[in-house]
């Protein structure tokens, strides 16, 4: 009885993995083993989880800073009042902090790590002080990969980036939609709160829908930034023109799961009805799509409520819940 039970659960399985793959017209069927459609991943590849890299590299593509100002400690901490972010916290050379949405506070972990921790390097907790408006209580560190001790700020490990120069400057804010400037308390800044950020409240669904003024009703992520569709993309069979140095300014949206949405058509289009599956690119990276339509986010959209990206050269467009694009004149 066991062996026929497994027998069967291994026919439910390859059926339930091919239906995946007609829905978005594969040419390749994917190993049983896998519920994702797309070319395999490669281990380790550009951009896996756990790099912070590639996810829209949400490093930036920056590389500028040297080694030793990467490392250099953060010495006495203030706090600075920023026009659009209020208040956030520095370092004591006055340049901003960072926090990385796919690290944890509880426990504190972190996952920016290689070309990402290059372009945003992880704050040294040797030396850190609070300095006035800095509760001391909330400073803290977590140990990396590489043995090195990491400043954490309400559990949660704190960066510099590396295009930021000057004092005060904030160009880390909003990048990837995963990158937010600190506030004092270790919660993102106001702008960064997407509606369950810096604020402390609840946060969004995975990916939602909002009522844009121009645009209508669109797609947004977790942190309420626009999701656009690339016209170069290819639904059926599923491709991606956007490789490379493309994902510098549009970030892919990472899996979410179907449980974690509100007003997304959960359907496909095609012959299957199952749209909402994950696409295995070529170079490793794991994409959410919508009707097999691979999504992004724009490395130019700022805060949530930006739409940017919106016709920039006349082949991205912001995504209905359906997966159609918005705006396009066909």
């Amino acid at each position: 009885m066991k062996t026929s039970w497994r027998s069967a659960s291994l026919v439910v399985s390859a059926v339930a993995v091919l239906a995946l793959t007609t829905a978005c017209g594969q040419e390749t069927t994917p190993p049983a083993s896998s519920q994702n459609v797309g070319a395999a991943a490669s281990p380790g590849g550009y951009g896996s989880a756990g790099t912070g890299v590639g996810t829209g590299t949400e490093a930036g593509a920056g590389t500028g800073a040297q080694e030793g100002t990467q490392a250099a400690a953060a010495g006495e901490l203030s706090v600075s009042t920023n026009a659009e972010l209020g208040e956030v916290l520095t370092d004591s050379a006055g340049l901003t902090l960072y926090r990385f949405d796919k690290d944890t506070a509880e426990p504190p972990k972190t996952n920016c790590e290689g070309d990402c921790a290059t372009a945003w390097p992880p704050v040294p907790a040797n030396d850190a002080t609070a300095g006035s408006g800095v509760d001391k209580s909330l400073l803290g560190e977590v140990t990396r990969a590489d043995g090195t001790k990491q400043l954490t700020i309400g559990g949660w490990p704190a960066y510099r980036y590396a295009k930021d120069v000057n004092a005060g400057d904030t160009k880390g804010q909003g990048v990837g939609g995963t990158w937010y400037a600190l506030a004092p308390d270790g919660k993102k800044a106001k702008a960064g709160s997407g509606g369950g950020g810096g604020g402390g409240g609840a946060e969004q669904p995975g990916l939602s829908t909002r009522k844009d003024a121009k645009l209508g009703e669109i797609v947004v992520d977790k942190n309420g930034m626009t999701v656009y569709r690339f016209m170069k993309d290819s639904p059926w069979p599923m491709k991606t023109a956007c490789t490379g140095a493309c994902l510098e300014k549009w970030p892919v949206v990472e899996p979410v799961d179907a449980k974690d949405t509100k007003g997304i058509d959960l359907k496909g289009s095609g012959p299957r009805g199952q749209g909402y599956v994950v696409f295995d690119r070529p170079d490793g990276i794991k994409q959410q799509t919508i009707d097999c339509v691979p999504i992004y986010t724009f490395a130019g959209d700022k805060k949530p409520g930006d739409t940017n990206g919106q016709g920039v050269g006349g082949t991205w467009y912001a995504i209905r819940p359906d997966g159609k694009p918005v705006g396009l004149k066909q």
